[in-house]
């Protein structure tokens, strides 16, 4: 499970110059609203999309960061015709203020709990293979928190790291096997992700207990897209087993994988926990597939850094209450059965 992260400096959000006369000299005024609209620039990396979202006029947001540059005395933003990136001070200055708005916003977040109970929003991001069980954790979370939003967003694990980097989601569910992607993310295991063969009742295998890898690999298939984690996955196991899927149909949501399964032209690789929201359409037997030697995990991730947000450290508690793993592996046995 999560530990919890270690305080992190605090910096203030209004810090007076060292001589008290309010000159630039050293840092003076730096305020949180100027940081979200540099956070926001280096984001949409155009002065008036970045307007836009933060709900200003383009010259208020250009004045405010002006006032920022001087007040800490560096150039933040290279200027041209149009935004052409930031500064190395406006880099570092850019991770500050990442983490200086987050820990606001946990402030904020730990202050309103403490008053009325969770609310706001939470931001998760979810890889697509996920999306299926987050339903799981967020119905019982709104339940036990009903003044609180949720954003849950599809994500590439990738894209993940980097929002969670950049605070840009509170948590994540997502492999937790691709390291170098998740960085100093901390995690919390959910499920080991177990894949099953879905082919027509009257199909080349359906009499089977056990299928083989190579033996699906010949088969008419439907599979997510290649650039997908776990598509990369599949194709590994079927390498380990001498052979390659090359199928008919590629996808990139699990939702089109089965609307052309369901046809009966095809078959495919399901991971166990699509189960709980597409079942097995009629017509359709899943079977169980040699299992490889390592199962990848799915789990929930936060940023390694910062303080822990409040909205995460409360779908941890959901989680512990819920045994995943458990409820998927039930779920297979039914079908399977």
């Amino acid at each position: 499970m999560l530990q919890p992260a270690p305080p992190s400096p605090w910096t203030a959000i209004v810090i007076s110059g060292m001589d008290g006369t309010g000159a630039h000299g050293g840092f003076c005024g730096v305020l949180l609203r100027e940081l979200e609209y540099l956070v926001a620039l280096a984001r949409e990396r155009h002065f008036a999309r970045a307007a836009a979202a933060c709900h200003v006029s383009q010259p208020s947001l250009s004045a405010a960061i002006r006032k920022l540059e001087r007040d800490l005395d560096v150039p933040l933003v290279r200027r041209g015709q149009r935004f052409a990136g930031l500064t190395p001070e406006g880099e570092r200055v850019l991770l500050w203020a990442q983490r200086i708005i987050a820990d606001a916003d946990a402030l904020r977040q730990d202050l309103s709990r403490m008053r009325e109970g969770l609310s706001g929003t939470l931001r998760m991001g979810a890889i697509p293979t996920a999306l299926t069980a987050a339903s799981l954790l967020t119905t019982p979370f709104c339940e036990r928190h009903p003044h609180v939003r949720v954003s849950l967003t599809s994500l590439s694990s990738r894209e993940i790291a980097r929002r969670l980097t950049e605070f840009e989601i509170d948590m994540a569910m997502t492999y937790l096997d691709d390291e170098d992607d998740l960085g100093e993310a901390r995690v919390s295991p959910l499920y080991e992700e177990r894949y099953l063969l879905l082919t027509p009742s009257d199909g080349a295998l359906a009499g089977r207990q056990v299928a083989r890898w190579a033996e699906v690999a010949a088969l008419p298939l439907c599979l997510l897209a290649p650039e997908m984690r776990n598509r990369r996955i599949l194709d590994a196991n079927f390498r380990r087993a001498g052979a390659v899927a090359v199928p008919a149909i590629e996808t990139d949501t699990v939702s089109a994988l089965f609307a052309h399964v369901a046809t009966h032209r095809w078959s495919s690789v399901i991971a166990h926990a699509w189960l709980h929201m597409f079942g097995v359409p009629e017509g359709m037997r899943v079977i169980r597939l040699e299992r490889p030697a390592r199962e990848p995990r799915v789990g929930l991730v936060v940023a390694g850094t910062g303080p822990e947000s409040v909205m995460a450290r409360a779908v941890l508690d959901i989680a512990r209450d819920l045994d995943l793993r458990e409820v998927f592996d039930r779920l297979t046995r039914e079908h399977l059965t």
